[in-house]
């Protein structure tokens, strides 16, 4: 249809008007914006069209794909195939869509990998590195990586999510001077955006993940993380709320701005040799270190599944991945055990006799 605006103007209508539900301050909608969705609306193809097996087929394939053409992420593209399956079946509940147009057509996404890559896993010698170097990122007045060091590492020795690192409130935890602690974690605060969330703010506050509302799960806290999260709150005190980490001005912690921190500090932990490589390149990559750790350890995986909120299942499908450099740990283990027999045994006395 002719009169097709731009690809970045008729995806930001799209995004920011269309899609969304007005939310508690609804502004006025641009005449730019209107005018698009006007020509989206006049343009668009009416919805039994996708009972064309060959239309259908193409609006499949258009998942695979970015904006700039390449192919997408696996993840990417189940996320994006639920979205238009739930459309559809709503269609159909509407009366729009007398059957599911999908329901037909031999389409699948490629099964995602479930395991962990081992690569991303650090061993304990490299996450202390990584915790170290989080104190030098930016200035000591501002603090940017020093306020951050107990967040990374609530990741790291508790095994926590980021959301619910960003949501660990000091009610929620007990910090001796000496010994164990630990934390009860009943929220979790995901970053969504302004745009997509009911309250208007960039963070919904949810419950556990796939857990039932009000459900609650308690973390003990090692020793060492115990005396980082009391010299955090000695240092910079809590939010408003009691959230032991938040930003210069008392926000909550934004994904951004931890994950600039992180990369940051990646450059000054880690040789030129691995910074090119997937070794803890996101700050998620600290929990699969930990729940590695942990396995590795000997830990019982009933107990550590309980740790880290997830099922036996899940946990020794996707975490029970050995660290990073530990084939070489066991590799001497098997060498030391093999050079023991280099050397005939010695004759046993009682033989001799």
């Amino acid at each position: 249809m002719p009169g097709r605006p731009n690809g970045e103007l008729l995806r930001r209508a799209l995004r920011h008007w269309a899609f969304v539900v007005p939310g508690p301050e609804q502004r006025e909608l641009p005449v730019e914006d209107r005018l698009v969705l006007q020509w989206v609306a006049k343009a668009s193809r009416p919805l039994v069209d996708l009972h064309d097996p060959v239309l259908a087929r193409d609006v499949l394939e258009s998942l695979r794909r970015k904006l700039d053409g390449g192919e997408a992420a696996v993840e990417t593209m189940r996320r994006k195939r639920k979205v238009l399956v739930h459309a559809l079946h709503y269609a159909v509940e509407r009366g729009e869509l007398g059957s599911h147009p999908l329901e037909k057509i031999r389409w699948r996404v490629p099964k995602p990998s479930v395991s962990v890559d081992p690569r991303v896993v650090a061993n304990p010698y490299q996450a202390r590195e990584l915790l170290s170097a989080v104190s030098y990122v930016g200035g000591y007045r501002r603090a940017r990586g020093r306020r951050l060091v107990g967040f990374f590492a609530g990741m790291y020795y508790a095994g926590l999510r980021p959301e619910e690192a960003v949501a660990a409130a000091l009610p929620d935890c007990r910090l001796p001077r000496t010994g164990w602690g630990r934390l009860i974690v009943h929220r979790t605060l995901p970053q969504a955006g302004k745009r997509w969330t009911d309250t208007g703010r960039n963070h919904d506050e949810r419950g556990l993940k796939n857990r039932p509302p009000g459900e609650t799960r308690v973390v003990p806290l090692p020793p060492h993380l115990v005396a980082l999260w009391r010299e955090h709150v000695a240092t910079f005190g809590t939010a408003d709320d009691g959230r032991l980490f938040f930003s210069e001005r008392g926000g909550v912690l934004a994904y951004t701005t931890y994950h600039r921190v992180w990369h940051e500090t990646r450059d000054l932990a880690l040789p030129p040799a691995l910074t090119g490589t997937p070794l803890a390149k996101r700050p998620y990559d600290l929990r699969h270190s930990a729940l590695s750790t942990w396995l590795c350890a000997g830990a019982d995986p009933a107990e550590v599944a309980q740790r880290a909120g997830n099922s036996v299942e899940v946990l020794l499908s996707r975490y029970a991945k050995c660290l990073y450099d530990r084939q070489s740990i066991n590799n001497q283990r098997i060498e030391g055990l093999l050079s023991a027999y280099d050397q005939p045994p010695e004759p046993d006395e009682q033989d001799e006799d």
